[in-house]
């Protein structure tokens, strides 16, 4: 891996990402010898987006809106005031 001073980097910055990229090899900026940063050149990009990537693997199945159990099912509609007028009781 390529090594190259603080200093230095600063004065050519460009001129290192554009080498960066094109090369595609990383360069370890230092300082006084000692590692601060490392410059490397980016990911690649999937050609597919995130968005929409589960399109088509969900179905719906019934009504979205109805409940699950019926009223009656329902603890609270038991229990409640009135309960035997909604049981029909």
């Amino acid at each position: 891996m390529e090594q190259i001073k603080i200093s230095e980097f600063k004065a050519t910055c460009l001129a290192v990402l554009a080498r960066v990229q094109q090369t595609g090899q990383p360069v370890l900026v230092t300082r006084f010898g000692k590692p601060v940063a490392q410059v490397v050149p980016p990911s690649k990009a999937s050609s597919e987006s995130w968005l929409g990537a589960m399109r088509g693997r969900g179905a719906i199945i019934g009504d979205l809106i109805e409940p699950v159990s019926s009223p009656q099912e329902w603890e609270a509609y038991q229990s409640g005031p009135g309960a035997s007028d909604k049981l029909g009781k």
